[in-house]
């Protein structure tokens, strides 16, 4: 189903709206994006460019000679990555206002893909709310946990 949606980063400076045809995502494991988000992997959802309206433009980093990524330079969210000679883009699932849509169907440079970090089920789950030192951190600094 063809929706608008929308996302931005941590601290809410950029903003963006992306329409989204479908709930294809996919991980890319490769060492670029490992290197430019800190983690394992990045979760991303292609679409057009066309198709994405920044309410404020991103800061770019040109990450390497064939590529750049938009993210926020206040608070160091991480939003995508761009081929600049081509028409498409991927947008972080993390960044979307509400990344349950998405499913992933497929990996992406899997040779740097660490096969630990993919099968986490049966892992203890912990919930933010019920770790009390976390907790009390938030309701001191808002008087509520965040949303």
């Amino acid at each position: 189903m063809v929706m608008e949606m929308a996302g931005g980063c941590a601290c809410g400076r950029i903003r963006y709206r992306a329409t989204i045809e479908n709930d294809d995502a996919y991980l890319c494991h490769c060492r670029m994006c490992q290197r430019a988000t800190g983690g394992v992997s990045v979760a991303f959802k292609g679409v057009r460019k066309a198709d994405v309206s920044w309410q404020a433009e991103p800061d770019w980093y040109v990450s390497s000679p064939i590529a750049r990524r938009p993210y926020c330079r206040d608070c160091g969210t991480s939003l995508g990555f761009a081929f600049p000679d081509s028409d498409h883009m991927d947008l972080t699932i993390g960044s979307f206002d509400d990344p349950s849509r998405f499913r992933p169907a497929h990996h992406f440079g899997a040779e740097s893909l660490h096969r630990a970090w993919l099968n986490t089920e049966g892992l203890p789950e912990y919930r933010t709310e019920d770790h009390k030192p976390v907790v009390d951190r938030w309701m001191t600094a808002l008087g509520k946990l965040p949303d």
